[in-house]
C-alpha cells in the first residue's frame, strides 16, 4: 500500500501521484482513497479497503491521500466530501465511489473492474493453467469420468473459493452424474445476487433437474399422450420424463405443443419450464436460440 500523506511539496505530492496511481495503473488496478484524520467514516471505510486490497493484491493496489496535506490534488480531483474513493485503470478514473461501503459491496465493486484489470506479473501462466484445469475437468465429466471431474473441481474449489466459474463448473459435473441437491448445495454458497452467467446456467440447471420426475416406462407414455393429446397434463408430464433423462428436444417439442393448444394452462407452467430450459443452455447457445425463435412465432403468432 502506497501513501502520498506526507509528501512535503506540491510538485513531490504530483511526482508521487504519478508514479503510485497513474503508472500504476498501467498493470493493476489502483484505489484511491481521499481522507482526513477528522474523518469518521474513513476511519470505518479505511481498514475495509486495506483488507479487500490486500486479498486481491498484486492485482488490486491502494493509494491514500489525505486531503489536507494534499490540497491540490483534492481541488483537482473536486472532492467535496469524503471519504471518496476513485479507481483508475489504463492510467485514467474508471469508477469511484463516495461514503462508507461494506465489505462485500467493496469486494463486489473490485471484481467488476478487475474484469478489465492487466493480469498481474505472473497471473497469466496461472491463470492458464486453471483454465486448462478447468477444461479437462469438464471434459472428463463430458466422457462419463466423474468421479475424477469432481475431485479436480473440488481441489481447485477449495484452493480458489472466490471464482464463482469453478463452482459453477462443479455443480454441472453434479448435475452430469445425477447428484442435483449437492449441486445445489455448492451454488447456496456464491451470493444469491451473483452476475456470472455460468452460475445463473447452473441454478437454472439444478432447478430443472429438481423439478423433473423420472418416467420409467416413456414409451408408455407417449402413447398415453397420442391417445389423449388434449391432456396437458400427461404431455407436461412426458415432457419432465425427457428432461430426467437430459433429452432437451424432445422435453421442448412437448412443452412447445401445450404452450400452442393453451399458452396459458396451469398459470404458463409450459412456457416458464421452456424459460428455464433455455437459461440452462444459455441464452448464446444455439439450441437456446433456435427453440426461442419456435416459441416466439408460437406467442405471436
Amino acid at each position: 500500500m502506497a501513501s502520498i500523506a506526507t509528501a512535503a511539496t506540491e510538485k513531490a505530492s504530483i511526482d508521487a501521484f504519478k508514479r503510485d496511481v497513474i503508472d500504476a495503473s498501467k498493470t493493476a488496478l489502483v484505489l484511491v482513497d481521499f481522507w482526513a484524520e477528522w474523518c469518521g467514516p474513513c476511519k470505518t471505510l479505511g481498514p475495509l479497503l486495506e483488507k479487500v486490497t490486500a486479498a486481491h493484491a498484486p492485482r488490486v493496489k491502494l493509494v491514500k491521500i489525505d486531503v489536507d496535506k494534499n490540497q491540490t490534488l483534492a481541488a483537482q480531483f473536486r472532492i467535496q466530501s469524503i471519504p471518496t474513493v476513485y479507481a483508475f485503470l489504463g492510467g485514467a478514473p474508471v469508477d469511484g465511489f463516495q461514503g462508507a461501503l461494506g465489505e462485500r459491496e467493496l469486494n463486489a465493486f473490485i471484481e467488476r473492474l478487475l474484469a478489465g484489470a492487466p493480469p498481474a506479473p505472473g497471473d497469466t501462466d496461472d491463470a492458464a493453467q486453471i483454465a486448462e484445469l478447468l477444461d479437462a475437468a469438464r471434459e472428463l465429466s463430458t466422457a462419463g469420468g466423474h468421479d475424477d471431474a469432481l475431485a479436480m473441481l473440488a481441489a481447485l474449489g477449495a484452493e480458489l473459493p472466490e471464482r464463482e466459474d469453478i463452482a459453477a463448473a462443479e455443480a454441472q459435473a453434479l448435475l452430469a452424474a445425477g447428484r442435483a441437491e449437492e449441486a445445489g448445495t455448492v451454488l447456496a454458497r456464491i451470493p444469491a445476487d451473483s452476475k456470472d452467467p455460468e452460475i445463473a446456467r447452473a441454478r437454472a440447471a439444478v432447478a430443472l433437474a429438481l423439478e423433473a420426475s423420472p418416467v420409467d416406462d416413456l414409451a408408455g407414455l407417449e402413447a398415453q399422450v397420442a391417445a389423449a393429446p388434449d391432456d396437458h397434463a400427461l404431455r407436461f408430464e412426458l415432457a419432465s420424463g425427457y428432461l430426467a433423462r437430459a433429452d432437451r428436444d424432445q422435453a421442448a417439442d412437448h412443452l412447445l405443443a401445450i404452450v400452442a393448444a393453451d399458452r396459458g394452462w396451469n398459470e404458463g407452467a409450459a412456457r416458464d419450464r421452456l424459460l428455464k430450459l433455455f437459461e440452462a443452455a444459455g441464452l448464446a447457445d444455439p439450441w437456446s436460440i433456435k427453440t426461442r425463435a419456435r416459441l416466439r412465432a408460437i406467442l405471436f403468432s
